[in-house]
């Protein structure tokens, strides 16, 4: 019991927590006014605006220097973390989703050609990366949450 009451008075992992869950929110709030529909996906799932990987990562780092100090370990490994973590976001992961929209393409296309192609029971997620946009928003929203809490 003592651990639980330590986590749950750690300011700093409240504040990550409360920037991802805040970006949820808000992405699943866009995507019903865009889709007209609600997706519970987009409640938990990655990709959309803002990023959720960025505000999670950008709060905790705020956190840190408010709480620790500019001139700790403790930031400097959050603050490498989160540059890391965003550029990520929009590289590697965005790549990626990209990959997968092209192979579902291909994917469509030959299973409506070649009767003998055996198609995957489900399609490759696509949205899996952020646009720079998306990783600024996120950010942003971590250095609100972080100076907040």
């Amino acid at each position: 019991m003592e651990y639980v009451e330590a986590l749950l008075s750690n300011r700093m992992l409240i504040a990550a927590v409360i920037g991802w869950a805040s970006a949820q929110i808000i992405k699943t709030v866009i995507n019903c006014i865009i889709t007209k529909s609600f997706s519970f996906e987009r409640l938990v799932g990655s990709g959309g605006m803002p990023s959720s990987h960025s505000a999670f990562v950008a709060a905790l780092a705020v956190s840190v220097f408010k709480y620790e100090g500019p001139d700790t370990a403790i930031f400097a490994a959050c603050f490498v973390m989160a540059f890391i973590v965003m550029y990520d976001a929009m590289g590697v992961r965005r790549e990626t989703g990209k990959q997968a929209e092209l192979l579902n393409q291909i994917t469509q296309i030959f299973s409506a050609n070649y009767a003998e192609f055996d198609t995957p029971e489900r399609a490759l997620k696509e949205l899996v990366g952020h646009t720079p946009l998306q990783v600024f928003f996120g950010g942003l929203l971590g250095i609100l949450v972080g100076i907040m809490v």
